[in-house]
């Protein structure tokens, strides 16, 4: 048995969804992988009557495909799809059945007018929370277009492939057997890469706003939802709808919910946001701000959207080493998410840099995957909770570097080891590693805004308690911010600050 009772009685009801019978054609072979795949295809045809089974010879074993009766799909699932990708699996059987994937009508059509043939392969890891989202939005890609299909591939089932591709991070996605793409990436983010892009005139003739919210994160979407609760137009400029908690799995101090993940959040902020009369214009990046009689704001495509108050909610980023090899290497052995990445790691010596909460996190997280992990810390002393320190301490293949200066990440076509100095003596050390960890803060998404608002040393934007910056009728929230703590929950009470403030603004002037 490879579902558990209660997993089994939810699937039950989602497979009560499905709309006509579907096809799963399995190639197998005698390894365990293989068996545990034909568990839990049987187990799958077992719950519904809409599902036949049959045995055949694909590109890979262990994989399975979805199909429709006499029709290829083109959705396949290289391993097990289990983990994360259990609701992967789940959508595929439904989406395949005939039930509509729920994607917006303009996306549905931008997928059926592609021209050419897209054969897609994801890498990822069943542990990843970011893998899931671009599995299933190339699977949407496979169900709606005949010419393009999708497979899923487990790294851990197939780590002689991983290897010889050099893959180094998840998900890593190859197009007709070329490197496509690395990272997390929604299914808007996907069609913009293969060039099918909406219309930049469709920006640029809209009236006025009351309010402009510029970031799609926690402080931006509650921004958002308090300036349209007042009943004032209200629109929302967004990179990437969720901002950095799409790249965050475990959250436990958001209040009143013990636990969720980050893309749960992020969905839920977006549906949210969507329940009011908020113009949402995603997949758009700022360049430029300028205040006229109203508020200017620029897009990469040309466009200029104008509003009488603008929040600026642009949150930050992972800060850089900034060292030589860091570039060169970045998902070829040079991380920054380890969830993500961890599990490709395994058994092998890794390095993480920074002391603080998320450095000393990823080397207890990393510590029950890679062979070793040494944290190398700048500073004389870490500055972890001391509950973290504790645990990290506990674990007998970890080793701590104090007074640390990474000099440069080593390596040929993937990395191979690290170069640091010791403050304390000036000696240069080089240590043997294929992977590394940077864990060293954030730096805000502020650079746009060069001599236009007042921001501080760190390149955060100064504002006072109402959330308004030194500019008229411009006002900022989250982590791009001054703000003396980045936390999703004080991201999301300066959203709100910065929202009231300019409503009482507009009502002023």
């Amino acid at each position: 048995m490879i579902l558990d009772a209660e997993i089994k009685a939810q699937l039950a009801q989602y497979l009560q969804l499905m709309e006509n019978d579907i096809v799963l054609k399995v190639s197998a072979g005698d390894d365990k992988v293989s068996r545990d795949m034909l568990s839990l295809v049987d187990e799958l045809a077992a719950m519904s009557s809409k599902i036949n089974v049959e045995k055949t010879t694909l590109e890979r074993t262990p994989s399975f495909s979805v199909n429709r009766v006499g029709e290829e799909t083109g959705v396949v699932f290289a391993g097990v799809p289990l983990g994360h990708e259990f609701t992967s699996l789940v959508l595929a059987l439904l989406q395949v059945s005939g039930r509509p994937p729920k994607v917006d009508q303009a996306v549905i059509e931008q997928i059926k007018h592609l021209k050419g043939t897209y054969r897609f392969e994801t890498y990822v890891s069943l542990t990843c929370h970011n893998c899931p989202d671009v599995v299933q939005a190339l699977n949407v890609m496979s169900v709606l277009h005949p010419n393009v299909s999708h497979t899923m591939i487990d790294g851990a089932a197939f780590k002689a492939e991983v290897e010889q591709k050099g893959v180094m991070a998840v998900p890593t996605v190859f197009l007709n057997g070329e490197p496509f793409a690395s990272g997390r990436m929604s299914l808007e983010e996907i069609l913009a890469k293969l060039g099918s892009t909406q219309d930049a005139s469709i920006f640029a003739d809209k009236d006025p706003f009351d309010v402009l919210v510029v970031g799609g994160g926690p402080a931006g979407a509650t921004a958002a939802i308090y300036a349209a609760r007042k009943g004032i137009r209200t629109g929302i400029v967004a990179e990437r709808f969720g901002g950095q908690i799409l790249d965050t799995l475990g959250i436990e101090n958001f209040i009143s919910v013990k636990y969720t993940e980050g893309p749960k959040l992020a969905a839920s902020l977006e549906e949210h946001v969507k329940h009011y009369n908020v113009d949402i214009m995603n997949l758009q990046r700022v360049q430029r701000l300028e205040k006229k009689d109203l508020i200017e704001v620029e897009l990469e495509n040309g466009a200029v959207l104008k509003s009488k108050t603008v929040i600026i909610a642009t949150g930050a980023r992972w800060r850089n080493l900034g060292v030589p090899g860091e570039a060169e290497f970045k998902n070829k052995g040079v991380a920054y998410c380890p969830h993500c990445d961890g599990p490709l790691f395994e058994g092998k010596h890794v390095a993480v840099i920074g002391g603080g909460n998320s450095g000393v996190e990823a080397a207890i997280d990393l510590a029950g995957i890679a062979k070793h992990v040494t944290v190398l810390e700048f500073a004389p002393e870490l500055k972890a909770d001391a509950v973290l320190q504790d645990r990290l301490y506990s674990l007998p293949n970890v080793t701590v570097i104090k007074n640390a200066q990474t000099k440069e990440i080593t390596g040929t076509d993937k990395v191979n080891g690290i170069t640091y100095i010791d403050r304390a003596t000036g000696e240069e050390h080089h240590m043997e590693l294929q992977g590394v960890f940077v864990q060293i803060g954030l730096v805000p998404n502020t650079e746009w805004l060069e001599g236009v608002v007042e921001r501080n040393r760190f390149g955060e934007i100064i504002v006072d308690k109402r959330g308004a910056t030194n500019v008229p009728g411009v006002f900022a929230a989250g982590d791009c911010t001054d703000s003396a703590y980045k936390q999703i929950i004080i991201s999301m009470g300066s959203g709100a600050t910065a929202a009231l403030g300019a409503f009482d603004y507009l009502i002023r002037n």
